[in-house]
């Protein structure tokens, strides 16, 4: 990974946890907890906040860093486990910035949107 995408990297982490830590927002323990509430509301189809295909790439990743069978094998000293490393990261990531907005739809008292034509 090249010096300018590992800063945005760890800028954009930084960002979100510094999210975490504003008054108003959800917590990272608060987050942490509403991981399998949002990934069931979005399996039954109530938060629209996540789509099945971002729910696909998070389940993709974790079979990745479970699977032995690497990009880059991990008997190759550093690079090995930087592929590894770099994916949970942003595995972490998304989950942490997506719950904050789960947690953020629920205190909002779980709107739903209506289909059907606009009233004036």
């Amino acid at each position: 990974m090249d010096r300018k995408r590992s800063a945005a990297a760890a800028g954009q982490a930084w960002q979100i946890y510094r999210e975490t830590l504003e008054p108003e927002a959800p917590g990272l323990w608060e987050r942490i907890r509403a991981v399998p509430r949002m990934l069931k509301s979005v399996l039954r189809g109530q938060y629209k906040g996540m789509s099945f295909g971002t729910l696909g790439l998070l389940a993709l990743g974790l079979v990745y860093i479970i699977s032995p069978i690497d990009a880059i094998p991990d008997v190759i000293p550093i690079a090995g486990l930087a592929d590894d490393t770099g994916l949970a990261l942003w595995l972490a990531a998304v989950l942490v910035k997506a719950s904050g907005d789960f947690v953020t739809w629920e205190r909002s008292g779980r709107p739903t949107v209506i289909v059907g034509e606009p009233v004036d």
